[in-house]
């Protein structure tokens, strides 16, 4: 095997390993399904942090109020998501396909 083939060789099998990266990050359709999934993980999180900003009343809130400054770039986001989503019954039949 000359040192141009062991190349050529060693090129092609980066090659693949590189698609089969790309695909699996980006491409393959359960990335939108863990990054719904995470999405929705995070929604609960902050709901059950500040149910308060939706009228839900809570006894924790004084201590969930502590969390505020560390999550304020995520709140005002979050808080839009929320009100612009379709109902929680909808997203996830949307992952089954009902």
């Amino acid at each position: 095997m000359t040192l141009a083939e062991r190349i050529e060789q060693y090129y092609q099998h980066l090659v693949e390993w590189a698609h089969g990266l790309y695909h699996g990050m980006i491409e393959h359709p359960a990335y939108e399904l863990i990054e719904k999934e995470a999405e929705d993980i995070d929604d609960a999180f902050l709901l059950a942090c500040f149910p308060d900003a939706f009228g839900i009343p809570s006894p924790i809130a004084y201590y969930t109020a502590e969390l505020l400054p560390h999550l304020t770039e995520e709140f005002a986001g979050w808080e839009r998501r929320l009100w612009d989503r379709e109902s929680l019954l909808e997203r996830k039949g949307q992952q089954y396909h009902f």
